[in-house]
């Protein structure tokens, strides 16, 4: 059985091509531009434009604490399908999630911290890896 190990970017560029189609099929909202950035055992995103139009109407009607409760319940109902969508790419068990967003950037961050750092083709273009200059036994690039 011959498996094709992917690269650090072609992983987070596939997390972040699905995390965007998973905002857009859960929230009909597709935001501007999502990036994934793997450190060790721990995955960054950040996500641009995550406001949704109806939380941006009720923000222009000056219901501010209300968008932040709303945000904040979207935040904790998409947890679960971040988990999933991140686990099921990585291929590694999500262990802990945490988001926040800030409505005046509109911007949503994401931590997820990893069972173990992913295997990749490249894993000395993981930041604070442990893992690095080992793939196989031998050096990668």
């Amino acid at each position: 059985m011959n498996t094709v190990i992917l690269s650090v970017g072609q992983l987070e560029r596939s997390l972040s091509q699905q995390i965007q189609a998973l905002y857009y099929n859960s929230l009909g909202h597709r935001p501007s531009k999502v990036t994934c950035q793997l450190f060790d055992e721990k995955l960054a995103i950040i996500i641009e434009d995550s406001i949704t139009q109806p939380e941006q109407l009720l923000q222009q009607g000056g219901q501010r604490a209300l968008v932040e409760q709303v945000r904040a319940d979207l935040n904790a109902v998409m947890q679960a399908h971040l988990k999933e969508t991140i686990a099921s790419i990585l291929s590694i068990d999500v262990l802990d999630i945490m988001t926040n967003s800030t409505l005046a950037t509109g911007r949503t961050g994401i931590i997820a911290v990893l069972a173990e750092t992913p295997q990749v083709r490249n894993p000395d273009s993981i930041p604070k890896s442990k893992h690095r200059h080992t793939t196989n036994g031998h050096h990668s690039e």
